[in-house]
């Protein structure tokens, strides 16, 4: 499968209007918790989750191309990542990383290289 990352996949149900802040997030085996910020910029698209206790209080960024359904009725979005993918991915700094070319660069490649 060849897929950009970056960009959420057309059968997702991603509707650009809606504010997905504060949606709960689902990973293929468990919540892990609420999109904190996400951003629907063309290429480069993602949501940052506050994790809150599941990983005491830190925040991970997923690639828009993780995502496999929006609930917008029910406020949720899964992925198609395990929590063990999701927790051993690059450490994220909101204040260090958002914008950080480089960063994206590493988080692609991570989160790229479970496409099968």
């Amino acid at each position: 499968m060849n897929m950009n990352v970056w960009s959420y996949r057309e059968t997702s149900g991603r509707l650009e209007a809606i504010d997905l802040s504060g949606f709960k997030v689902e990973a293929a085996d468990g919540s892990i918790g609420k999109v904190s910020k996400h951003s629907d910029e063309v290429g480069s698209s993602y949501i940052v989750v506050d994790t809150g206790p599941w990983i005491f209080g830190r925040e991970v960024l997923l690639p828009a191309g993780t995502v496999t359904h929006v609930d917008v009725e029910g406020e949720k979005i899964h992925v198609d990542r395990t929590k063990d993918q999701i927790k051993s991915a690059p450490e994220f700094l909101s204040e260090k990383h958002i914008g950080d070319t480089d960063y994206y660069s590493r988080i692609g490649g991570y989160y790229g290289g479970f496409i099968g």
